[in-house]
């Protein structure tokens, strides 16, 4: 429990930048280094001026309640130390948390209207109950302050359990002094000096180390996933790269294979044509033949007709020819010719008409 002296006397601004502001500073550092010190560990804070002493937040390892009860809380009043003690010692053995030790931090910036005899006898109860006290002594003095806070500290004190701190005004802030004390650094840790390095390492530029590594791995942690995201986006992208390559080389391929499919069908239907216009010139040889024969066995006049037939069938036959030939020629062009010249017995039946006219 952390008793927290909101008497008149805090408006004083001898510490800076006042009184109050400098033990707020001092609450969060207690705080701050109580609650981390540990995950069990568990803070109360109480005001000790006003109408009465009441507390302000029970033992919680929350500290953003104690913050902000510190940051609401009002000045006023005189502080009642023996009553703030006395009212911790019973919040702490309502505690939830048996294992806990006790403890009570009390900021006394105000003068001590007590006798010493009353602070001891309070001193001895907590000495009994198992309970430790710290002291921060600042602000207003007097010859018999010290001096009662040391005797009621000195009743508490069990091997070095308990501790006092006297702060004189200066420009030195209240907290830079506490780091440095048995109050932060605990009866375990030795000597003021190592204590004064455990401190500084522990709290330098304001940032706890453990914070510190908490945010680093978050960090790390962050970076090693965004990496991971920007190498999968890779991965996938390289895919579809690929995919596209690939697709668009199986077009090429079966683009090529339907050109070479039609020029080879064109080049057939040369051959093809080439062979009906071979047996075209036979079947005309073989007419000419037969005219031939046939002219020889007849008298003159009828060869001389028979030649003037002849020649005249010869350039209907011409004529015939040639008339194939464009046929042939526009086939090249047209579908329905060349399926007239593949069909062989289209040409057979052109051959017989040839004969018969012979």
């Amino acid at each position: 429990m952390i008793c927290v002296d909101n008497s008149e006397w805090m408006r004083n601004c001898d510490y800076p930048p006042s009184r109050f502001l400098a033990q707020a500073d001092a609450v969060n550092l207690v705080c701050g280094v109580k609650t981390e010190s540990n995950p069990e560990n568990t803070v109360g804070l109480m005001a000790m001026a006003g109408k009465d002493v009441r507390v302000l937040v029970a033992p919680t390892s929350d500290v953003v309640k104690i913050l902000f009860c510190m940051h609401g809380l009002e000045v006023e009043g005189e502080a009642n130390l023996t009553a703030a003690i006395q009212v911790a010692q019973l919040a702490l053995k309502h505690r939830q948390n048996k294992n806990q030790h006790q403890r009570i931090v009390v900021f006394v910036g105000s003068p001590v209207r007590d006798e010493k005899n009353v602070l001891e006898e309070i001193g001895k109860k907590l000495k009994r109950n198992n309970v430790s006290l710290d002291v921060v002594d600042f602000g207003e003095s007097d010859d018999r302050k010290p001096e009662k806070l040391e005797a009621l500290v000195a009743a508490v004190n069990s091997g070095g359990n308990s501790h006092i701190i006297h702060v004189p005004p200066g420009k030195t802030a209240l907290s830079d002094v506490l780091i440095s004390s048995p109050i932060i650094t605990g009866e375990d840790e030795g000597s003021a000096s190592a204590a004064a390095a455990s401190g500084a390492s522990r709290f330098e530029f304001g940032v706890d180390p453990e914070l510190a590594l908490v945010l680093r791995l978050s960090v790390e942690d962050e970076r090693a996933r965004q990496e991971a995201a920007a190498k999968k986006d890779a991965e996938e992208s390289s895919k579809a790269e690929t995919k596209g390559e690939s697709s668009t080389s199986d077009t090429g391929t079966v683009m090529a294979e339907a050109e070479i499919a039609s020029n080879t069908s064109l080049e057939d239907m040369k051959c093809k044509l080439k062979d009906e216009i071979d047996l075209l010139r036979k079947a005309q040889e073989m007419l000419l033949e037969v005219e031939e024969n046939s002219g020889k066995d007849t008298g003159s006049e009828t060869a001389n007709a028979a030649d003037c037939e002849m020649s005249d069938g010869a350039s209907d036959d011409m004529d015939l020819t040639l008339a194939l030939q464009l046929s042939i020629q526009k086939g090249k062009t047209g579908a329905q010719s060349s399926k007239v010249f593949e069909d062989q017995s289209s040409v057979t039946s052109i051959i017989d008409s040839v004969r018969s006219e012979a």
